[in-house]
């Protein structure tokens, strides 16, 4: 009967017109289920795999491996001998005490050595922070030199696991940044802080799990804490300050928006603290008490930043000058903080004597007054910088300015609104022999008039920055030009929309000896003859931006035809008359430029560009 079915299908008779009831039969004798049978594998019987074995024997056996590149390539087998291999400390490596104990050897000593260096940097962003990553650059790391720097930004899946790799098999860590990691615990610190004891800069951001315990252990295991961080924790207070305090050698120290500090915290941290020299603090609860504390007790600190004290009076400011205990301090920076006021920023200019840098922004209680104290009281200031200050006024800056006793050498105004134009030039004035370097940005008020007084008022400039006057035009530079008896060598005009080629070609005949950088962006009426003069004038030009004015073909062709320019950079953003018909002159340029910005230039073509990027291959490309 089988052997028939089978005859009949061979010789091409469909199984369609066969006899129902012998396909049933058929049906029922060889597709009837069946429980299929276990087949034994003779080779898994007698060889079981390596899985089988229980973590303690699976230790056993990486403790011995040969080396890190052993280690290192045994962890890529699995997730687990990954986990395993990334918890074992050096300590516990059998394999370093065989070397040790048999060879002698210099290159051998000096391999070990080097495992531990600690000269890598690993950072992890976003998704890519988890536990498994954090155990993979522990031990990849430990196989090349040591991990030295790590940086977790932005991470909800790193936790306490990942950072217990780090621990362990980490030791030579010495740099450590979290931001933004919100399952990290006091016991990621604890296990850091056991086994990294070289650490030397901590970075704590919005780690709301994060304790005083946390840092308590890391200012108690890591003796070389020198920097710390802590932004936006606000779980940790006061206690942690009063830990910190007592590291050996804290010496800078960034505080911010941790509502649990208060004035007890600053005072324990700067009464304790010996050696510290760079304090930040900002959007702190902290009141008068803590600057007087700072007055009295920052005898080392050399640079001090305070933002946004809300709670802080003029009654504070003051009494940290007075105290005249800031014996170090050369750099001081104030934003917004109501408490600064004339008085007390007199009394800030007596205290630190030795002051070279003063940056007041936001600051809006000074006055005229108050500036031209401060500068006279500062007499080692060199640097001062002010930043929407309103109450300043043109008179505030003439009197700081021709100051005869003044050292000062750079001098900073930025969108400062109290400025307005004078009517007339003054008649008596000192003349600023040591002022280098001015900016005066976006301060609507400031015309040509003023700008002619402050030539007058400074003849030794080598650095002079207007970005975004726009109510100067080329009479007012003209006479800031003329008194200038050194020459300048960078100059800033960004978005000085009024002035023409006349002051441009006057600059570079003036100064084009000297001139290294000038910035002509957004200066619409600049064209084709400032860069025939400037391709005349300016041998040691490095740096150009000419974007968003009327340059055309013609004026790029001047560029590449002076033959003695060193142009290092050169910005043509923005620039639509700017064709294709400049490829050769920019081939030209291309033996000494390193950067070209070409965006916004509509009317060169994809393919110029492309050829460009070709040719010119050691100049980075804009486009």
């Amino acid at each position: 009967m089988i052997s028939g079915c089978d005859d009949e299908h061979h010789k091409g008779r469909s199984i369609c017109s066969m006899d129902p009831t012998r396909l049933f039969s058929v049906h029922d004798l060889y597709i009837r289920p069946y429980k299929r049978a276990r087949i034994t594998d003779p080779y898994k019987e007698h060889n079981p795999s390596i899985e089988i074995l229980p973590d303690e024997c699976l230790y056993e056996i990486f403790i011995r491996l040969s080396g890190p590149q052993t280690r290192s390539i045994s962890a890529c087998v699995s997730k687990h001998w990954l986990t395993i291999i990334s918890n074992i400390r050096n300590s516990e490596l059998k394999s370093n005490k065989v070397k040790v104990k048999v060879k002698v050897n210099d290159q051998l000593l000096n391999d070990n050595e080097q495992e531990n260096d600690g000269y890598l940097t690993r950072s992890l962003e976003g998704k890519k922070a988890t536990d498994t990553r954090l155990a993979a650059i522990a031990v990849g790391t430990s196989a090349r030199g040591g991990l030295g720097k790590l940086s977790v930004r932005g991470s909800g899946k790193v936790t306490s696991i990942g950072f217990l790799s780090i621990a362990t098999s980490c030791p030579s860590l010495k740099v450590l940044s979290l931001w933004n990691v919100p399952l990290i615990k006091d016991e990621s610190l604890v296990n850091i802080s056991n086994e990294c004891h070289v650490l030397e800069s901590l970075d704590l951001s919005q780690c709301p799990l994060i304790t005083n315990a946390g840092l308590a252990s890391i200012a108690k295991n890591c003796p070389n804490l020198s920097s710390l961080t802590i932004e936006s924790c606000r779980n940790i207070g006061n206690e942690s300050l009063q830990s910190v305090a007592r590291c050996p050698n804290l010496q800078s120290i960034s505080i911010k928006d941790c509502p649990l500090i208060t004035d007890q915290g600053i005072t324990t941290l700067l009464s304790l603290s010996s050696v510290l020299t760079k304090v930040k603090l900002q959007s702190l609860n902290i009141t008068d008490s803590s600057l007087a504390v700072i007055g009295c007790y920052g005898k080392s600190i050399t640079n001090l930043t305070l933002l946004s004290l809300r709670n802080v009076t003029q009654k504070g400011f003051w009494a940290m000058g007075n105290a005249k205990g800031l014996q170090s301090l050369t750099s001081l920076t104030v934003v917004s903080c109501n408490g600064v006021t004339d008085l007390s920023l007199e009394a800030i200019g007596y205290g630190c004597r030795v002051l070279k840098n003063m940056a007041l922004k936001k600051c809006c209680f000074v006055s005229d007054n108050g500036l031209v104290s401060f500068a006279k009281a500062a007499r080692f200031l060199e640097s001062l910088q002010l930043e929407e200050c309103n109450r300043i006024t043109q008179h505030g800056i003439l009197g700081t300015l021709s100051n005869q006793n003044s050292k000062l050498k750079s001098f900073s105004l930025v969108k400062c609104m109290g400025i307005k134009e004078l009517a007339h030039e003054p008649v008596d004035f000192s003349q600023s022999q040591s002022l280098r370097s001015l900016t005066i940005k976006n301060c609507i008020g400031f015309g040509n008039t003023n700008l002619a007084i402050i030539g007058k008022l400074c003849p030794r400039l080598h650095n002079l920055d207007l970005t975004g006057l726009d109510k100067i035009d080329d009479t007012g530079l003209f006479e800031l030009l003329k008194v200038c008896k050194v020459g300048l060598l960078k100059v800033n005009l960004t978005d000085c929309t009024h002035l023409t080629d006349n002051v441009v070609k006057a600059l570079v005949k003036i100064h084009g000896e000297t001139l290294e950088v000038l910035n002509l962006d957004g200066c619409k009426k600049i064209g084709d003859k400032s860069l025939a003069a400037i391709a005349e004038n300016c041998l040691f030009l490095k740096d150009l931006d000419v974007s968003k004015s009327c340059v055309t073909d013609s004026g790029v062709s001047c560029l590449s035809s002076s033959g003695r320019m060193n142009l290092q950079v050169l910005s043509l953003s923005g620039c639509s008359r700017v064709s294709n018909e400049s490829l050769c002159s920019f081939e030209k340029l291309g033996k000494t430029l390193v950067g070209l910005n070409l965006q916004g230039c509509n009317s060169i073509s994809s393919s110029v560009i492309e050829s460009l990027v070709v040719n010119l291959w050691r100049c980075d490309i804009l486009s």
